[in-house]
């Protein structure tokens, strides 16, 4: 993992939904290289933060950078730098799976995409649906294409909400192999799921959050070495600690 400044830096992040603040202060950085695991119980502000992070939800307070590029007073080059794949991908029904990453490569500005995109096809176990209409694909293949549209961009930062849903075992093995390469050739990866093992395997760091707030940022063996586990305690049991003993659901 490289040492050199932070591809997304998170200031004071705030949302509320009326009364209910779904985001509350939230502050953190992604350095390059580096896989950030976000994980927090149902209502944490989990989701609600990658996607104010990726620009889907306006910012009502706080600021957000992505590679030094303000998101709102650049938010073209701050977007063109990152990837976001969502907890449930919704291609367009009209679209084959090519014409997806056509359409991607259009958006990002990318020329001479037809090699990568058939690569990536190819990575994803996607050449065979490659003429399919968005409308036709299964869950996991909507997840692949997701997967493949991201890869496609090259991102800088890579947000990911649950992105392994609805994947088979052979799919899960690839999807992992394909973040871990993401991050060895230097992107910054925001990696949100439930599955804590997958947490755990995966990530450099943890970002655990409740009722919208930080509750702990750090290492693994830092969480191991608070109060909020027992040394060699499991993910699990400083996930329950951090939050309140409240069980594991997204």
């Amino acid at each position: 993992m490289e040492t050199n400044s932070s591809l997304l830096k998170v200031s004071g992040l705030s949302r509320a939904y009326g009364t209910v603040q779904a985001v509350d202060g939230l502050s953190f950085e992604v350095q390059p290289g580096e896989i950030l695991g976000l994980v927090g119980p149902n209502g944490a502000g989990k989701t609600t933060s990658l996607r104010t992070i990726a620009g889907v939800l306006p910012i009502q307070s706080g600021e957000i950078q992505v590679v030094g590029r303000d998101l709102v007073e650049d938010p073209i080059g701050a977007k063109s730098l990152l990837a976001w794949v969502p907890d449930e991908p919704q291609p367009d029904e009209n679209l084959t799976v090519l014409e997806h990453l056509e359409f991607t490569a259009g958006i990002y500005g990318i020329g001479d995409w037809g090699e990568t995109a058939h690569e990536l096809l190819a990575r994803f176990d996607l050449t065979a649906k490659a003429d399919a209409l968005g409308g036709e694909l299964s869950r996991g293949m909507r997840q692949k294409l997701a997967f493949a549209q991201a890869w496609l961009t090259r991102p800088r930062v890579l947000l990911m909400d649950e992105p392994l849903s609805g994947l088979d075992p052979l799919g899960i093995r690839a999807a992992k192999a394909e973040i871990l390469q993401m991050a060895a050739e230097g992107a910054a990866i925001v990696l949100s799921s439930h599955l804590l093992k997958l947490i755990e395997e995966l990530a450099d760091r943890l970002l655990i959050l409740d009722a919208g707030r930080a509750v702990f940022t750090g290492t693994l063996e830092e969480a191991r070495a608070s109060d909020l586990a027992d040394s060699g305690g499991s993910l699990e049991e400083i996930f329950l600690a951090a939050t309140g003993a409240r069980p594991v659901e997204d």
